[in-house]
């Protein structure tokens, strides 16, 4: 048995709107957003009383989404430190593969998004960065290069 295929990231927010957005502009597709109210969401992440709502954003041409979701109850817990470097331990970015970096990181910039050190090239592979977006979100951005 092997893994068929990476379904969802989960982010967990605060200001579901400007993430929501953020990942428009930086061109994922949105699906939509509502409460979760099934029950069984509690069991599965192991709290109880759980009010939240989510919203699911889809990479063009349908492979991954991203999932958000902003807690009510319990209230959500903000990791230390807030802007937390890229050697420290856990998740620290998702990746997306875009045609033309400058102009990606311009648009996001729009939306508080600032480069995390600085647009380098990879032999003559790729341009890549990190951007840090609303809530210290971290994504990173790879252009192919001809």
């Amino acid at each position: 048995m092997v893994v068929r295929r990476m379904d969802n990231v989960l982010i967990v927010v605060d200001d579901l709107e400007a993430v929501i957005a953020f990942f428009v502009e930086l061109g994922l597709e949105f699906e939509g957003k509502g409460p979760l109210e099934w029950r069984g969401a509690e069991r599965v992440i192991g709290l109880d009383d759980v009010r939240q709502d989510v919203a699911m954003l889809r990479v063009p041409g349908g492979h991954g989404r991203v999932e958000l979701a902003k807690f009510h109850r319990p209230k959500a817990i903000t990791p230390e430190p807030k802007d937390a470097p890229a050697n420290t331990l856990g998740l620290r970015r998702v990746m997306f593969a875009v045609d033309d970096i400058e102009d990606v990181v311009a648009r996001l910039r729009a939306h508080g998004a600032e480069v995390v050190g600085e647009i380098v090239q990879y032999e003559n592979i790729y341009r890549l960065c990190y951007v840090r977006g609303p809530e210290g979100i971290v994504v990173g951005l790879a252009e192919e290069l001809d």
